[in-house]
């Protein structure tokens, strides 16, 4: 998968989730994981060349609260590029 093919696949789930409703900070549910299922770190090492995380965000996520979830979502639409959703934003 290209680089271009996972930005538009995160870009996907991203909407999906917002749909869902599922960023609203009323919803209740845990936020959902920024995995598209392409785990290959960059070749600097900065970050996951599927979701775009970056080491920090990937080793924060599991203990991280809804609201840092949502941050980290917002991080990185904003490094793919990628028009944060409206529930997101």
């Amino acid at each position: 998968m290209s680089a271009m093919d996972a930005i538009e696949t995160l870009a996907a789930r991203a909407c999906q989730i917002s749909a869902a409703g599922q960023f609203d900070p009323q919803d209740g549910s845990a936020v959902p994981s920024t995995c598209i299922d392409i785990c290959r770190l960059a070749p600097d090492r900065s970050h996951c060349e599927g979701c775009l995380r970056s080491l920090d965000d990937i080793r924060a996520w599991g203990k991280a609260d809804a609201e840092q979830r949502r941050a980290i979502w917002r991080r990185l639409l904003q490094r793919a590029g990628i028009a944060t959703p409206q529930g997101l934003a």
